[in-house]
């Protein structure tokens, strides 16, 4: 906390562009056309001056297929931290190089927009968010689930108190993904990703469903790579969890349910159950009452990973411009992300030797 307060007082003062930010994006692959959008959409308030890549070939080709506007090409992220100009860098890159891309970002005093996760290991998660904290800049996840208006209404029903003490916590993220998917070099193994379905899909699900139950005291896991896929990690995850508010919780995973379905959190309170899944918040109360919030959206949880808006990445850009005018920390920052990551850590290592773990707070 003392960290993050640091960089909520100097984030305060570093912003330029009337007020805005000016971005470099850093990473050309799968997901780098929705932060695109994204940051478009965010204008004026900010403003994508340029682009990176690990290979300048390629940054050239994505900024000639993005059209509007002409972007600069940066030959490498040094070139990126070097620029004045530039208020933040927004990394889309795989997890296994972003420490070497965030720390002479962070010197160079560039506030961080990170695709999750935040590194391959919660050990990794936490020294990139040490890194940024020491150098006074702002570090938020692109956990845009948290961003969703049936999520936004679900943290204000917990955070009322009027839904009592939560008693079970169901989370479930049925997802499908085809072979070729995993085909690409490094996709769901250790050395690039991390892992597989956990940190690499489930994590959204799981960071919002901690946003809103608090964190896990303890897991007792299985994983496994199913015959559907030919991958390194996992490719199926099943856990119990007992939060740390003595609430009991389930947790199923997979990108082998064809074919492939909504992820869902379901709340049980003394007083209501909530259940999100699709962008929707369903509320059933024990006295009889029925409410509805939010609307039906993809989630790229079928066979097109990318088949979602672009509307909540947008959100987090625009939430990160406000924290920084605001001197606060962003709705998702690096160091709410650290809870979902150990709770990964702890399934993988329970899985691993067949008993229950208990989750670093």
């Amino acid at each position: 906390m003392r960290g993050e307060t640091a960089v909520r007082r100097r984030g305060r003062r570093e912003l330029s562009n009337g007020g805005g930010l000016t971005c470099a994006l850093i990473g050309t692959g799968m997901v780098a056309k929705t932060h695109l959008a994204a940051l478009r959409a965010a204008a004026p308030r900010v403003t994508l001056r340029g682009v990176a890549a690990s290979r300048e070939d390629s940054a050239r080709r994505f900024a000639e297929a993005a059209g509007g506007d002409p972007l600069h090409i940066y030959p490498d992220a040094r070139d990126v931290a070097a620029d004045s100009q530039v208020d933040v860098a927004v990394i889309t890159t795989p997890p296994n190089v972003r420490l070497e891309l965030i720390e002479p970002l962070a010197r160079a005093g560039k506030h961080i927009l990170l695709e999750k996760p935040v590194g391959r290991t919660a050990e990794e998660a936490e020294k990139v968010v040490r890194i940024c904290e020491a150098a006074g800049v702002s570090l938020g996840i692109f956990f845009q689930h948290r961003m969703r208006a049936a999520s936004r209404k679900a943290a204000e029903m917990v955070a009322s108190g009027r839904l009592g003490a939560l008693g079970v916590v169901e989370i479930a993220v049925p997802w499908w993904r085809e072979q070729d998917y995993y085909d690409e070099p490094g996709r769901g193994s250790y050395a690039r990703d991390g892992g597989g379905v956990l940190i690499s899909q489930a994590i959204h699900t799981i960071d919002l469903a901690l946003s809103l139950a608090g964190p896990v005291a303890s897991v007792q896991a299985m994983t496994a790579t199913t015959r559907f896929h030919d991958m390194e990690a996992e490719d199926f995850a099943t856990a119990g969890l007992r939060f740390a508010d003595g609430a009991a919780g389930s947790l199923v995973a997979g990108t082998a349910s064809f074919p492939g379905g909504a992820e869902t959190i379901v709340l049980h309170f003394e007083a209501a159950s909530l259940h999100l899944g699709s962008g929707v918040l369903s509320v059933r109360w024990r006295d009889g009452r029925e409410e509805t919030h939010g609307a039906e959206a993809g989630t790229g949880g079928g066979a097109d990973p990318m088949a979602f808006t672009h509307d909540w990445h947008q959100a987090i850009v625009e939430d990160f411009v406000d924290a920084l005018e605001e001197g606060r920390a962003p709705v998702a920052s690096g160091r709410a992300a650290l809870p979902a990551h150990r709770l990964i850590d702890a399934i993988a290592l329970s899985a691993a030797h067949g008993r229950c773990v208990e989750v670093p707070q």
